[in-house]
Parts: structure tokens; sequence; C-alpha cells
């Protein structure tokens, strides 16, 4: 098990670029000692023939074919323009 001492933590704020006060300290430091204890605990468990996951549900993705379409609804498309030049749409003059 690592030992979550103050050597680690000045080696923490100083990575961090974090200046802590000596109560946030004292507060991180059983903090991330709890967290340790808890992968330590994960750890001590048993998983020779269980396959990783790769997802967390059983869900598979519908992908579609990528395949380009000539679609030739511009005439649909522009006939919710306020206003329309050209199959473009017009929009007021913002820089003079």
């Amino acid at each position: 098990m690592t030992v979550i001492d103050d050597k680690v933590i000045s080696n923490l704020e100083q990575l961090s670029r974090l200046k802590l006060g000596l109560n946030e300290k004292e507060v991180l430091k059983l903090e991330l000692s709890k967290i340790i204890q808890m992968f330590d605990k994960i750890s001590t468990i048993n998983t020779d023939g269980i396959a990783p996951m790769i997802h967390m549900t059983d869900n598979i993705n519908v992908f579609r074919s990528d395949v380009a379409e000539n679609i030739s609804e511009v005439s649909r498309l522009m006939s919710n323009a306020p206003e329309a030049v050209n199959s473009y749409y017009a929009v007021p003059k913002v820089i003079e």
C-alpha cells in the first residue's frame, strides 16, 4: 500500500502549481488515502477468466453507410428562408 505523506502532498502541490493550506493538506492526505485503500481492495478481486468490458451495455450502434447522395431539395429548403438570392440565403450586411 502506498503511503500518502507530506512528501507526496508537497510533490502534488508543486506539480499542480497550487498552494495548499495546512488544513487542505490534511484533508487531501485523508481523501487520497481512502482512494488508494479502495483500489487496494478492488485489486484483491479475482478476475481470472473475465473478459474486459468494451462498453457498459450490450447496445450496439447502428451505423449507416457513408454514401454521397445527390439531394435536390434546394427549393424546399429555400422556401423557409426570409430572403434568398440564387439559391443562397440572403442576410443583412454586417461589415461595411
